[in-house]
């Protein structure tokens, strides 16, 4: 990534171009190239949680084998990039009744539903007895959190089935977090699902024919973190995988583990000044675009560049905290970092940055304009695929920006 900057030159340091995310498509393909390359388990499909980076669905529809939307919102982004509705999964905590019904009936039902509750359970069959359609369920098993329904609860939506007349329960769905640090977890939640499907078929009768799980794979974003071995990592999940018992389909759901790596943010320093004992670098982005999991209010050091307009290679390093531009004392992007004289008009790349932080950053806190959004690839360059974006007019009173009319 940082190549394609240094080959723009000086130009890309124009004032406007920055604060900005970057995601290179070449690398999410390869990347996703290589998972479906490394799991070998037949039976077994590669899905996208778009909630990752939705800017990337288009570019992924045909190279993974679906997506997992959590929302109406995501949903209808989906609609927008055409993406075969048979291939989508309608997940979420939260299921509302007309929203739930709209993304039935303008797709014929071909979408499969989660349940996360017998209150969902509810909803759907609802829904669908109202477009009067057949769905496809996923029940979503807890990991003893908020989402889905312990074990006593799904074994009771599977032993009342009949009453859900409109409902096909084909699944079951399964997620414990992200950022999980080697596979010895994954090993375990894989041992102990492939239990549940083997106890519903002999127990209940009821064959389990999609297994949808959420490896919730790590990424290495510090300096200090092992940096990824990727063929290894993904000859020992297909291993646990063949492992399996269970015999039906096999859906890894995944977000950052395939996106991570393609994105990075820019962001341009604005100011410098040191008080008290420290320097601070102010840059024109900040905390409210940037998230990195487990970063400690910039306590670890992500992989980050800082490339001045004028290089002095005999200046030495001192540490500076690099500090956004919102008005929080905890707005730090990272702290006590290294470098060289930085200096107004700088560009500083963080990287790793294409899942989430795209959509978890405090964007509206203080009104700043969202980032703009560029597409790189080899083949077509770089595009801009979202201006900056006003947030100040979604934080006032509807039509308080439109010119009055004047009487003429």
């Amino acid at each position: 990534m940082l190549q394609i900057v240094k080959q723009g030159g000086k130009e890309q340091y124009k004032e406007n171009l920055t604060p900005s995310y970057v995601f290179d498509l070449d690398q999410v393909q390869a990347r996703v190239a290589a998972v479906k390359k490394g799991i070998t388990r037949q039976g077994t499909r590669i899905c996208f949680s778009v909630n990752a980076n939705p800017f990337l669905v288009e570019t992924l529809k045909d190279r993974v084998d679906g997506f997992v939307v959590s929302s109406p919102g995501e949903f209808h982004i989906c609609e927008a990039a055409k993406i075969p509705m048979d291939t989508v999964v309608v997940s979420g905590i939260y299921k509302a009744t007309l929203d739930t019904a709209r993304m039935m009936g303008e797709f014929e039902g071909r979408s499969i539903f989660t349940a996360e509750s017998l209150e969902q359970m509810e909803v759907l069959q609802y829904c669908a007895k109202w477009q009067d359609q057949q769905i496809q369920v996923l029940l979503r098993l807890t990991s003893k959190d908020q989402f889905g329904m312990d074990e006593e609860t799904l074994l009771k939506c599977i032993s009342k089935k009949e009453e859900y007349e409109n409902l096909h329960i084909i699944g079951i769905q399964y997620h414990s977090g992200t950022q999980k640090n080697g596979l010895a977890q994954v090993g375990e939640e894989l041992e102990m699902l492939d239990g549940l499907c083997r106890k519903l078929r002999e127990g209940l009768g009821s064959e389990v024919k999609i297994l949808e799980y959420g490896p919730g794979l790590g990424v290495p974003y510090f300096d200090g973190d092992a940096e990824e071995d990727l063929d290894q990592i993904l000859k020992d999940l297909d291993g646990l995988l063949h492992k399996l018992e269970f015999p039906g389909t096999v859906v890894l759901e995944m977000g950052r583990f395939l996106t991570a790596f393609c994105g990075s943010y820019y962001t341009t320093v604005v100011d410098v000044k040191s008080q008290g004992g420290k320097n601070y670098c102010i840059v024109d982005g900040g905390t409210h675009h940037l998230e990195y999991d487990g970063g400690e209010q910039g306590a670890r050091i992500p992989h980050c560049t800082h490339l001045p307009q004028d290089p002095d290679p005999q200046s030495e390093e001192t540490l500076w905290d690099v500090c956004g531009a919102l008005s929080i004392p905890s707005d730090v992007l990272v702290r006590q970092l290294p470098m060289q004289d930085p200096k107004p008009g700088d560009l500083m790349i963080f990287e790793r940055t294409g899942a989430y932080s795209v959509v978890e950053g405090r964007y509206f806190f203080n009104s700043y304009d969202l980032p703009k959004v560029y597409l790189y690839s080899r083949d077509t360059g770089m595009g801009l695929i979202r201006e900056r974006e006003g947030s100040c007019k979604l934080n006032m009173r509807t039509g308080m920006d439109e010119p009055e009319e004047t009487e003429g």
